[in-house]
């Protein structure tokens, strides 16, 4: 058998990446409008803080339940048309709950009137729930291949780079611009968030189709079709098998739960502890595009200063001082600065967990081991949003209201102070940096695009 001979690849960062870049960067701005949009729709239809969480649960149930087989589905099709198909999915999805919204739209409260609401609007209810679960099944397969596709867009020397400018480009649009434009478009009309939500969909599929080349997994002209159980029990026991990634997949499993339990009831305690309306509850989210954006351009040379272990270590006892932090606070403006810190504690570890994955696991393999690694990693987050709804319920039975919903923020930092007891022995310097030099070794390690 003759051995794939791997095309030379720029270390510079080229057209395709910007395409890709483009992409990402648009689809965002969408998705920072949905960020106002669908928690304001959400609380519009119901002020039950179960049925609330139930929306970010479904958002975040495919990543239970669909991770494992679009790892397979990655390693087997092209990654470029898989994330076109995706965005398009996701285009006559969010198009579908704009006309819904658009049909609704008289009996619907101004976006400043909430505490009028009195029961639940069920049939739009049951349209966002449907919706917001199935635009979860897309994201998954669509977010996946875009992550597998990058090793074959960037050299290796170039991933923490790359995914770091993608990542300051993807929050600026999803928490700077996206947000207060999304407030401005509620003020207008509730359905026009969504409209807009739809139109960047597209606009992403279109450019991820220009971008030039075929990517698939190496060897998959010779690979022999095996059963869907066959594939995924060997993307399982890769990373099972791995000493490094098994307990980061675990600690991030359980640090995203931890935030889902507050995330999933945060518009009710923006709404009600700390008395903002869609404007201000964007300019929260103004914090957290600044961290993101500083996280994103400081992140390599933050680990290259402090070591990669250090950092980790940093994000998760960061992460529990600042969200003890929030959970005491009943004013808007440092809830902004506490958002910009912790965003900026999750982008370093991002970038450096994401990096190192797409630097050492197997190009064969990196769609199934990734979903894998993503199955423990966000399919923790359904669990803890509705842990986060039955928090708020179980508190407000015997104390305040004020007190249950700052009480999943609490919840949270204990959390991550006992991630931060478990995570500071396993995910030290030397490991991650040992992981790393046996990854260079392996000639298969990273894709390429055929011209």
């Amino acid at each position: 058998m003759t051995a794939a001979v791997e095309t030379p690849r720029s270390t510079r960062l080229d057209g395709r990446y910007y395409k890709l870049f483009s992409a990402s960067f648009i689809s965002n701005l969408g998705d920072g409008v949905g960020m106002i949009a669908y928690p304001w729709l959400a609380s519009a239809v119901t002020r039950n803080p179960v049925l609330v969480a139930l929306v970010f649960a479904a958002q975040r149930l495919p990543w239970l339940v669909f991770t494992l087989p679009a790892g397979v589905i990655t390693d087997r099709v092209d990654r470029r048309k898989a994330m076109v198909a995706m965005d398009l999915c996701r285009f006559a999805l969010t198009l579908a709950v704009a006309f819904a919204v658009l049909g609704r739209q008289g009996s619907l409260p101004d976006p400043s009137e909430l505490d009028a609401v009195t029961g639940t609007q069920t049939g739009l209810y049951l349209i966002v729930l449907l919706a917001t679960l199935l635009l979860g099944m897309a994201e998954v397969l669509r977010d996946n291949s875009g992550q597998t596709m990058m090793p074959a867009l960037v050299d290796k020397s170039q991933l923490e780079k790359a995914n770091g400018r993608l990542w300051s480009a993807e929050s600026v649009a999803n928490q700077f611009a996206g947000p207060p434009l999304g407030s401005l478009l509620l003020a207008v009309a509730f359905s026009l968030p969504f409209f807009l939500d739809a139109a960047t969909f597209f606009v992403a599929a279109a450019l991820v189709f220009m971008i030039p080349g075929t990517f698939r997994a190496d060897g998959h002209e010779t690979r022999e079709t095996k059963p869907w159980r066959v594939e995924l029990a060997e993307g399982f026991r890769w990373l099972w098998g791995h000493s490094l990634l098994r307990p980061m997949a675990i600690i991030l499993g359980i640090m995203n739960a931890a935030t889902m339990i507050f995330f999933s009831t945060f518009v009710l305690f923006a709404q009600e502890v700390l008395d903002v309306g869609p404007l201000l509850f964007s300019v929260i989210g103004f914090g957290g595009a600044f961290g993101a954006i500083v996280g994103g351009f400081v992140a390599a040379q933050v680990t290259q200063r402090l070591g990669a272990g250090t950092c980790l270590s940093l994000t998760l006892i960061g992460t529990a001082v600042v969200t003890a932090l929030i959970g005491l606070s009943s004013h808007w403006a440092p809830v902004l600065v506490l958002f910009a810190i912790m965003t900026l504690l999750g982008i370093i570890w991002n970038v450096i967990t994401v990096s190192l994955r797409q630097s050492i696991i197997p190009s064969h393999l990196l769609g199934r081991v990734n979903s894998v690694y993503r199955f423990f990693a966000w399919g923790m987050m359904p669990i803890g949003a509705a842990v986060g709804g039955l928090t708020v319920v179980v508190v407000d039975a015997f104390a305040s209201r004020d007190w249950a919903l700052r009480a999943t923020w609490l919840v949270c930092a204990a959390i991550h102070v006992w991630l931060y007891v478990w995570g500071r022995a396993s995910l030290t310097t030397e490991r991650l940096e040992a992981a790393r030099a046996e990854g260079a070794l392996s000639p298969t390690a990273s894709g390429d695009a055929t011209p």
